[in-house]
């Protein structure tokens, strides 16, 4: 079985497309599975929602972002955590589509599933068994560590049954193997200091292999946008989470 693994879209369009246009054009991906955060930092929130929420072949998970915009739209506490992001998140919460936000709602905050005798968790980050249903204002995702196989082996180490583990928040690539575990983290699909958006092909047989994609589009109209539609803290945005690309 071949699945497509993306994250952290960030609500960035174009990036979205660009890769979901090329899963489509290689016509055998058999799945896609979305990590969580397809809000936030970018703007085209419901566009990016749209085009995910329609197709029936993507199973969604909820990120720290999603969930920091849904308690803001059901007026629940906010994490400590985002306080700074708190004008941005609300910018965002009020031109999100409420259908949407009902639809975001009704997901799940990690997936557990065995495909071909394979076990493999799909999750934002890593979550204590602890915090597994805790709201986002209890701060239920662990910090993110230095992407090394030692501190992913400490960090999921209550996971060493688990041989597929896929994640994301952390913006960069992540990939590495132990004895037991396969580490994979795509990276950002819309947050990245160049025009190309990764993802990951995972080849699920009797082994596991796995391919990082990166596809490149043209992201100079988006990146403007951040100006044209006053997007609340665009310029720091633009410059943490998009290299100062403009």
């Amino acid at each position: 079985m071949r699945i497509a693994v993306l994250t952290d879209i960030h609500g960035n369009l174009p990036a979205l497309q660009a890769v979901i246009g090329d899963i489509d054009k290689r016509g055998d991906i058999e799945h896609i599975y979305c990590l969580g955060d397809m809000l936030a930092i970018g703007y085209e929130t419901d566009r990016v929602l749209e085009l995910l929420f329609g197709r029936d072949d993507i199973s969604i998970i909820t990120g720290n972002h999603d969930e920091t915009v849904l308690a803001l739209s059901r007026q629940e506490t906010y994490p400590e955590s985002h306080q700074n992001e708190r004008a941005h998140h609300q910018w965002i919460t009020d031109r999100t589509n409420q259908g949407y936000l009902d639809m975001l709602h009704k997901l799940p905050r990690q997936i557990y599933q065995q495909i071909k005798g394979h076990t493999v968790l799909f999750t934002h980050y890593h979550i204590h068994p602890d915090k597994a249903t805790a709201h986002i204002s209890e701060e239920p995702f662990s910090r993110i560590v230095a992407p090394t196989l030692e501190n992913l082996e400490l960090l999921f180490q209550n996971h060493t049954d688990t041989e597929l583990i896929c994640f994301g928040h952390h913006h960069p690539i992540h990939h590495f193997r132990n004895n037991c575990s396969i580490f994979l983290n795509p990276g950002s699909l819309g947050c990245q200091p160049k025009p190309a958006a990764p993802y990951a092909i995972v080849d699920i047989k009797e082994e596991i292999k796995i391919e990082i994609i990166e596809v490149l589009y043209d992201n100079r109209s988006f990146l403007e946008g951040y100006e044209r539609f006053k997007v609340p803290e665009r310029d720091i945005i633009l410059k943490i989470f998009h290299g100062g690309q403009l």
